[in-house]
């Protein structure tokens, strides 16, 4: 009996930590964010995944991550296929877009630039993004990227008051599609 809560108790304390949903994390369709990070006092769930990732956060006031590993359809991201990010980001002053691995290395080609930044992207008249993601030569905007294997993009808007609240149902997050695999 003791083995069997102890079980329950860890496999759920982990989900809770890396996936979150249903304990503090939001997801607009392939996009997780933990809204409460940079709060003065966050949820005991982001807490525990703030000491999880060990990472710097930018505060409440200063913007939100959202990180994705998987495309729209729900495949995982991986270096062997080519993707296009596609559609509205949130009300933000500015945002990157970077593909990291699995151990948050920047995964962008050596020589290139290390993000895609909103300041440098050519968009049409309607503000939205198309952004092709790979290693193999794209046109237009293009995150250029090395390596193989799987790979998370992380999506980071700055200076947002967009989610404040938090309501997936007013935000529309850019979709990930995947294109050619090799």
């Amino acid at each position: 009996m003791i083995a069997v809560a102890l079980g329950v108790g860890f496999g759920l304390s982990y989900y809770a930590l890396t996936d979150g949903r249903l304990f503090g994390a939001a997801q607009v369709g392939p996009w997780t964010a933990w809204p409460d990070v940079g709060s003065a006092a966050p949820n005991p769930y982001t807490r525990g995944h703030l000491t999880r990732v060990a990472g710097l956060q930018l505060g409440q006031s200063e913007g939100l991550q959202f990180t994705a590993s998987t495309d729209s359809s729900g495949q995982p991201l991986t270096l062997a296929c080519t993707y296009s990010v596609n559609g509205q980001t949130p009300l933000a002053t500015f945002w990157t877009l970077v593909a990291l691995d699995p151990d948050g290395a920047n995964l962008a080609r050596p020589g290139g630039d290390a993000a895609m930044r909103s300041t440098s992207l050519a968009r049409p008249n309607d503000g939205s993004i198309a952004i092709h993601v790979g290693t193999r030569l794209m046109p237009r905007n293009w995150l250029e990227l090395s390596g193989t294997g799987p790979f998370k993009l992380v999506l980071t808007l700055y200076d947002t008051t967009a989610f404040s609240g938090f309501s997936t149902a007013r935000e529309a997050m850019p979709a990930i599609v995947r294109g050619d695999c090799a």
